[in-house]
């Protein structure tokens, strides 16, 4: 049986919520190898499925351990279309469908739940997942500050829920072998860290606008401040880079080559923190998050790690021998090795000769898949995933205190250990903001 507390009588309780149907598809109805039996099946509710919640979703849906049984979104016609997707996959009807996830999280019947809402959303839906005693894979980034992380990290630990970060290059090989190497001390001690990625964009015209019937616009604010609505505020291409709701790529992308640079150097992070840089912003238009950054920070070991948007510095990609728009690159004593998605390489070539690669394919859709599947490894056994909730923090982290370097346009010192900058208010207001009533962490 999955859990304890999934026994008989809660498993009676939650048929309530749907046909009897619903528990029991016959394999030969599903046109696809056959779900675990209902008392061993993870039921799962995703929140949030638009673009980014629907290739996860996916990658529960390809888990036959596994039966995403409702879905929630304050899109109408997204809510149609994802419930419509879910009931084809299955071949039934019986996906609920929710605006509201508080709705969601109450079953009792649903065991864990996907959070790949926007962003300003993630930290406040996780803990309502977690205090209703659900486990809890949430995209990335995490919280629009870092108060916000630390709520969610301590609710973890204290109803010890099973948290993974959507950071899946942790689930792709490449980037598992070039950690790897670091780690095991192939190219000798790291001295330094280079990261870089895609910088935010600019844009979004001001001018108010009625709000699309389809849209639950006060529910899609939710903590965020009052604002009018505007021409595509709540689309992708604008949301990330309003600082209401996101902080741009700076944390959005960044995550994934600043995450890296932490599983393969986590020694290397040492407090204290010496931080400062610059950035670029817009200067018209809604969006409001750094368009481009160069941030060079110090740590207690000794180590300088230097933080880009992409184009990164020319002499990196000679160095690298390639100009993509992201990657990680561990410069050691005795060579380097850089990885990206699709690429790892290092000098000496050497280096690379014996190397045995772990198994598995390093698409994006599959590393995706591979992370949801060790996130459902994890609810079952009750381990640690491979972006368990202290070690995504970090990344976070990490992103705020960027943030934070570039706004402030001086150097900054933060201590690790206790989570806060030395010796400097106006920093340390930063790392909390308040929310929207009736709202809170």
């Amino acid at each position: 049986m999955l859990y304890d507390r999934l026994n008989r009588r809660s498993f009676l309780k939650a048929a309530s919520f749907a046909p009897a149907a619903f528990y029991f598809v016959p394999g030969r109805a599903l046109g696809k190898e056959a779900l675990a039996a209902a008392n061993d099946r993870i039921n799962v509710g995703c929140i949030g499925v638009g673009d980014r919640g629907t290739v996860v979703m996916r990658g529960f849906l390809n888990d036959r351990t596994a039966q995403v049984v409702a879905v929630c979104d304050v899109k109408s016609h997204v809510l149609k279309e994802k419930r419509e997707l879910v009931n084809t996959y299955y071949d039934h009807t019986s996906c609920a469908a929710y605006k509201d996830f508080r709705e969601l999280v109450a079953r009792d019947d649903i065991d864990v739940c996907q959070v790949a809402t926007c962003d300003h959303w993630h930290v406040l839906a996780s803990l309502y997942a977690v205090r209703a005693g659900k486990d809890v894979y949430c995209e990335k980034p995490m919280g629009l500050t870092l108060e916000e992380d630390q709520t969610l990290r301590r609710e973890i630990h204290e109803r010890e829920r099973i948290f993974q970060f959507g950071t899946q290059q942790r689930s792709d090989p490449k980037f598992e072998m070039a950690c790897r190497l670091v780690r095991e001390g192939k190219i000798g001690e790291v001295k330094g860290i280079n990261i870089w990625c895609s910088g935010s964009s600019a844009g979004g015209d001001p001018t108010p606008v009625p709000v699309p019937e389809w849209l639950d616009y006060n529910l899609w604010l939710g903590p965020a401040p009052t604002k009018p609505y505007t021409r595509d505020r709540c689309s992708n291409a604008l949301w990330w880079f309003i600082s209401d709701y996101a902080l741009g790529f700076i944390a959005g992308w960044g995550i994934h080559p600043v995450d890296i640079a932490f599983w393969g150097a986590p020694e290397k992070f040492k407090s204290p923190w010496t931080i400062q840089g610059t950035g670029v912003f817009p200067t018209q238009g809604v969006a409001d998050t750094a368009l481009t950054w160069d941030i060079t920070l110090r740590t207690g070991a000794g180590t300088t790690v230097r933080y880009t948007s992409h184009p990164c510095p020319e002499e990196w990609s000679k160095r690298y021998e390639d100009q993509n728009d992201h990657g990680t690159a561990f410069e050691g004593t005795e060579g380097w090795v850089y990885v990206r998605r699709g690429k790892l390489s290092t000098y000496p070539k050497s280096i690379l000769e014996n190397a045995k690669f772990p198994e598995g394919s390093d698409t994006y859709e599959n590393s995706t898949n591979a992370h949801v599947s060790n996130f459902l490894e994890s609810v079952r056994t009750r381990k640690s995933p491979r972006s368990e909730i202290d070690v995504s923090v970090q990344g976070d982290m990490f992103c705020h205190v960027s943030d934070i370097a570039i706004r402030l346009k001086r150097e900054l010192r933060f201590d690790t250990d206790r989570e806060r900058f030395i010796g400097d208010n106006e920093a340390n207001a930063r790392l909390s903001r308040p929310m929207r009533k009736p709202w809170h962490l």
